[in-house]
């Protein structure tokens, strides 16, 4: 079922010139040149930044669109002592970023409270519900996070109730924009800001950082609350470029050296607390958790989770976060056998260059997933449906290079709300438009993409050789970290393994393998993980195989161990 891998090897005979110069001049391999020029590092300067990121390069925070504006009506907020709300989504991002803003806001004695929308109730954004809770309590101010850039109803219901909106917003905006009081977004029309890809907590750090210049308050401060940045950068899969490198690397320290009470907590259900936590813990282990908080109850648990004062009332919500995880894995696995039986059952999507699915009983918590694992199944950009209190909604997941907002976009007129960005998006309409946007979208996506998109492309930096992996390369490599978008790991490829007759599976369902690499004269081996690929057992037992991979540490051991994550196996002589 799952689309055979190709495999692209980089050439690098572009910056060969200027490659030998840094390598000479900054004494490093002429491969790690190659890496860095790929990701657009190509001075020394730029090298000795990406590999000390520093708080101190952090741009002007009042580079961006409306920050005057904003740290104005948040200052005189301040000085008034008005009541602010503090208003985000329920995802990961949603809840880090509305957590840092409360805390912070907190320590300086604001009169601040919390808003999340409840999942099914009010959907995504900034509900009418939400504006009307607002100003009957009080609340003249409200800082919305990682929403509202289409909130244009929600904002003129605020302006005529006399509550004014600050948005802090990362999605795509349209031409026209609410009319909130100030909008911070990169990615609004006319914002020069220098970097584009910041989270909602990002956008909404800038904002508090801007406001410790204008009242000459310690940054410092509020760098202790970095660790909740590092996590919605992560998590949300926003590219580690720019200032997310910066706020990612600093991020981890403060998580690892100083957890906040909810954050150790957190860390211990999910069985990783009492080693470093890297990126892949916080996608894989920590997300996950948070956002099943908004997925099966409301998105506000994880709020209380990250602003507990104390490791008890931390742990009381972690346990809670925890079991609404195993509840959303039962849930989320049936789904998605429901979703692969339709799929094969359905003779009209065999030929097609979408996926489309509704079932009216599915949980809508949990529709992101499994259109994710339909487009790692099928890799197709992916639509899944359900509904809810009369309407139909649910998540849309691309493939890689597939711009599904664009797509999407295209079919506006079907819809009643969409919003998200080019690999994810977020959708609703009316029961009846079912058949005419399935029809559009269908139509859309085989019309854009491209040959080079249908198949899942494995872009290989190198082939080395086993006498390659020594301890200063390893070393310089875990000097790339944090990986993500924007830095993937590098992929590397080696040849002509020598077979592991003792490889063998694990995971529930006997889904993935470990084995032992090493080639044929190789006095030495390193373990390899391959996800997904039970199917390649019999291959690497039985000869010789290829394999492309990215390394990684794995902290479960004490001491960690260097690891090969496979991403895919290929007999030798292929």
């Amino acid at each position: 079922m799952t689309k055979a891998k190709v495999w692209h090897f980089q050439t690098h005979n572009a910056h060969q010139e200027l490659r030998d110069k840094l390598a000479k001049q900054c004494e490093l391999s002429p491969l790690f040149v190659d890496l860095l020029l790929e990701r657009g590092i190509d001075s020394c300067h730029r090298i000795a930044a990406f590999f000390a990121p520093s708080l101190s390069d952090l741009h002007d925070p009042f580079l961006m669109k409306d920050m005057e504006r904003a740290v104005e009506r948040l200052s005189e907020a301040i000085e008034k002592d008005e009541r602010v709300l503090v208003y985000g989504d329920y995802d990961v991002d949603g809840t880090t970023s509305v957590s840092l803003v409360y805390r912070y806001l907190g320590e300086l004695g604001v009169d601040v409270g919390i808003y999340i929308p409840d999942r099914y109730h009010e959907g995504y954004g900034i509900s009418e519900l939400g504006v009307r809770y607002a100003a009957s309590s009080g609340y003249s101010l409200v800082i919305a996070l990682d929403c509202g850039i289409k909130a244009y109803n929600e904002i003129e219901l605020a302006n005529e109730l006399g509550v004014d909106f600050i948005i802090c917003d990362h999605h795509f905006a349209d031409e026209t924009i609410p009319r909130a009081y100030a909008i911070l977004n990169p990615k609004q029309p006319g914002c020069n800001y220098p970097c584009k890809c910041l989270s909602g907590a990002g956008v909404g750090f800038k904002l508090l950082q801007a406001l410790t210049i204008r009242k000459g308050l310690p940054f410092a401060d509020l760098v202790q609350h970095l660790d909740l940045l590092a996590i919605s950068i992560a998590a949300d899969l926003v590219e580690i470029v720019d200032e997310n490198r910066i706020f990612a690397t600093h991020g981890l320290r403060r998580l690892n050296a100083h957890p906040s009470p909810g954050i150790k907590a957190l860390e211990q259900v999910a069985g990783i607390g009492d080693r470093e936590i890297n990126i892949q813990d916080i996608i894989f282990r920590l997300g996950p958790r948070i956002n099943a908080a908004g997925r099966m109850l409301n998105g506000s648990i994880a709020v209380e989770l990250f602003t507990s004062p104390d490791a008890e009332t931390a742990n009381l919500y972690a346990q809670i976060i925890n079991s609404s995880n195993i509840k959303r894995q039962s849930v989320d696995q049936r789904v998605t056998s429901e979703a692969l039986h339709l799929l094969a059952s359905d003779a009209t999507q065999q030929f097609s260059k979408s996926t489309f699915l509704f079932n009216r009983s599915w949980h809508k918590g949990v529709l992101g997933i499994v259109a994710s694992r339909l487009v790692d199944m099928y890799y197709r950009p992916t639509v899944v449906l359900t509904e809810t209190n009369g309407m139909v909604s649910g998540s849309a997941r691309s493939v890689v290079g597939f711009d599904i907002y664009d797509a999407i976009s295209e079919c506006a007129d079907l819809l009643e709300s969409y919003g998200g960005h080019k690999q994810a998006v977020g959708l609703t309409m009316m029961p009846d438009k079912i058949e005419s946007f399935k029809a559009r979208f269908e139509q859309v996506v085989a019309r854009k993409i491209t040959l080079g998109q249908e198949k899942p492309i494995v872009e290989i930096d190198a082939l080395l050789h086993f006498s390659d992996l020594t301890s200063d390369f390893l070393h310089t490599l875990e000097s790339f970290a944090p990986f993500g978008p924007g830095n993937p790991a590098p992929t590397f490829a080696l040849l002509n393994l020598r077979p592991d007759p003792d490889a063998r599976l694990f995971g529930r369902n006997h889904e993935h393998l470990k084995l032992l690499v090493a080639q044929q004269n190789a006095r030495f081996c390193f373990t390899g993980i391959a996800y997904q690929q039970a199917d390649s057992l019999p291959l690497v037992q039985r000869q010789p195989f290829n394999i492309c991979f990215s390394i990684e540490r794995n902290n479960f051991y004490t001491p960690p161990i260097t690891q090969f994550n496979i991403k895919d196996i290929v007999p030798a002589d292929t």
